[in-house]
């Protein structure tokens, strides 16, 4: 065939694709968002980078020096929330209302996890917050929220709902990946109820901080030798003025946002109940025994010695 045969046949396949796509009635598809990120070379590392930066028509943004030395990442936390919500409810309420997360987890057992906060951004998750002295930590943190009813009360007992396995991987492959980027510190990976102890309850007791460490190295956990060791160590008695001020100290030590005073006060109890949901998940019900006594304490003397 000849090259003006070629050149019909082009032509007869574009018109024959255009009257079937026409018969159809499919729209054509018009892009008209604007692209903001630029890549750019990072001059110490030598790699490709997407930036956000100023674009001008009458000057040019010269990145041969990018990055300087001195800047940190925003991000230093990693919240974890439940939404106490179906699938739908919860994409509803972080899409369309005053509150959102970066990421949303469904409940459903397929390979989607959805963005809704561009990271970059500060996502309206943590609400009223403390954590090693910072507070609002909105500004500083990556929201997860992972579709979760929560807990029903009867009678005043909670029964909170488990996280499927499809659920935990998704949440694991996710952390470990936003932990990884950031260089997150292990005691910084939190549960909403840790920031914000009493009035949150979320992830809940239910949820496997335990797997989450020792499967994706995501978090942190105590050793059980040094468990071991501060209960053969622990007092006997836990309702002293003495006592009660160390554990309180040892919990600001940790991170939570309690006062030394020596009280067993309402505060106090709730903190309690914020740790053991997190590491002592057995048992949450706010009041201090020998386990929760000698975990913060291994936990103290791994992550903050």
């Amino acid at each position: 065939m000849n090259v003006k045969g070629l050149v019909f046949l082009g032509i007869l396949s574009i018109f024959s694709l255009s009257s079937c796509s026409s018969s159809k009635n499919i729209p054509q598809k018009v892009i008209t968002k604007i692209i903001r990120d630029t890549i750019i070379v990072n001059s110490k590392t030598d790699q490709y980078e997407m930036t956000r930066a100023a674009k001008l028509e009458d000057y040019k943004i010269n990145a041969i020096n990018y990055p300087a030395v001195g800047q940190d990442e925003r991000v230093r936390f990693l919240v974890l929330h439940y939404t106490a919500l179906n699938n739908e409810k919860s994409m509803q309420v972080l899409t369309q209302q005053e509150v959102s997360s970066h990421y949303l987890i469904n409940d459903l057992d397929d390979n989607d996890i959805h963005l809704l906060v561009d990271e970059t951004k500060r996502a309206w998750h943590a609400g009223a917050s403390k954590w090693k002295n910072l507070d609002n930590l909105n500004f500083t943190s990556i929201g997860i929220e992972i579709v979760n009813l929560g807990y029903t009360t009867n009678n005043g007992l909670m029964t909170h709902y488990p996280y499927p396995e499809y659920q935990f991987k998704k949440i694991g492959s996710l952390t470990k990946d936003i932990v990884n980027r950031y260089n997150i510190s292990p005691v910084n990976v939190i549960a909403h109820s840790d920031i914000a102890p009493g009035r949150k309850h979320d992830p809940g007791p239910l949820f496997p901080w335990k797997r989450l460490y020792y499967e994706y190295g995501v978090g942190a956990w105590y050793d059980e030798a040094d468990k071991q060791m501060f209960i053969s160590t622990a007092p006997f008695i836990f309702d002293g003025e003495v006592v009660i001020k160390e554990f309180q100290k040892e919990l600001k030590k940790y991170g939570y946002d309690i006062t030394e005073t020596g009280i067993w006060d309402d505060k106090t109890k709730k903190t309690t109940q914020a740790f053991q949901y997190h590491f002592n998940p057995t048992k949450y019900d706010g009041n201090l025994d020998v386990e929760t006594w000698a975990i913060i304490k291994a936990l103290n003397k791994k992550y903050n010695p």
